[in-house]
């Protein structure tokens, strides 16, 4: 949805991720629609430091610059299900809950989960700051920018069945803002900004997105999405656009929360 929005508005777009043959078929499909700017793959593990510098050498050696990087690498991490179990046997008090949620999720499985929802971000920012900073000198007035994906899981006070998934969520919100006070007090002209999805078909949410409970059984809320449908690819690569073109160039250091009206009807701390 991303790499396509940009590209169709003539960006010249990287996408990296581990599996090369994802990366391929995705940049030879957009090249069979003779559109807008090119798709071009480049393999990085965003939880290998070594990888996300051989990258960066990469775009240095290449570009020379850079104007726009999306962090967008995440999984879902340890689940436990049983936290929305409407059935009698489910765990409700604190003799049985706790020992099931202590049992059910490890510390590796943690580790592993902030690893690539959250340290990633850091680690790919600072790598490519230097690009960015030259990225910003191109054009008097623009400045680059950096746009981590987090999600309304950051956002809701509902645990939605993952404590670790929400928990690294709620810390990629909060080094978007971090980043973008330490480079603003610094003089460093590279905005960074969030946007909090909803329920969006992904990799990740495919198997469930289907049919009108969609967003129910993805966003386990008390009140269904107002909305009553997940978001669009074009609600998605419209807030990207919006963020990196001259328009959102007086945004900096904020989240964009683009979920249907999930937080509106649910507890959450916005």
């Amino acid at each position: 949805m991303i790499s396509q929005g940009l590209a169709s508005n003539g960006a010249k777009v990287y996408i990296t991720g581990r599996r090369v043959d994802v990366l391929e078929s995705t940049a030879k499909a957009w090249a069979e629609k003779k559109t807008g700017g090119p798709i071009i793959p480049l393999q990085m593990d965003a939880t290998d430091k070594e990888s996300i510098q051989a990258a960066r050498n990469i775009i240095g050696e290449k570009e020379g610059r850079l104007h726009i990087l999306v962090n967008n690498a995440g999984q879902s991490g340890p689940l436990s299900p049983f936290l929305n179990e409407p059935s009698p046997s489910a765990q409700k008090d604190a003799s049985t809950l706790g020992p099931a949620l202590f049992a059910s999720e490890s510390f590796e499985e943690w580790k592993d989960l902030f690893a690539i929802n959250t340290f990633s971000t850091y680690f790919v920012t600072v790598a490519f700051l230097d690009l960015l900073d030259k990225g910003s000198k191109d054009r008097e007035g623009y400045t680059s920018n950096v746009i981590n994906i987090t999600s309304i899981s950051g956002l809701i006070k509902l645990a939605q069945r993952h404590f670790a998934y929400n928990s690294s969520k709620a810390a990629g919100s909060h080094i978007t803002k971090m980043l973008s006070t330490e480079f603003a007090v610094k003089g460093i002209p590279v905005r960074v900004n969030a946007i909090a999805p909803g329920v969006y078909e992904s990799e990740m949410t495919h198997d469930v997105i289907s049919g009108a409970t969609a967003t129910d059984k993805v966003g386990m809320p008390i009140v269904s999405v107002p909305a009553k449908r997940p978001g669009t690819a074009e609600e998605m690569a419209g807030t990207v656009v919006y963020l990196a073109s001259p328009a959102g160039e007086y945004m900096n250091g904020q989240e964009l929360v683009i979920d249907g009206g999930y937080l509106a009807v649910n507890p959450s701390r916005t």
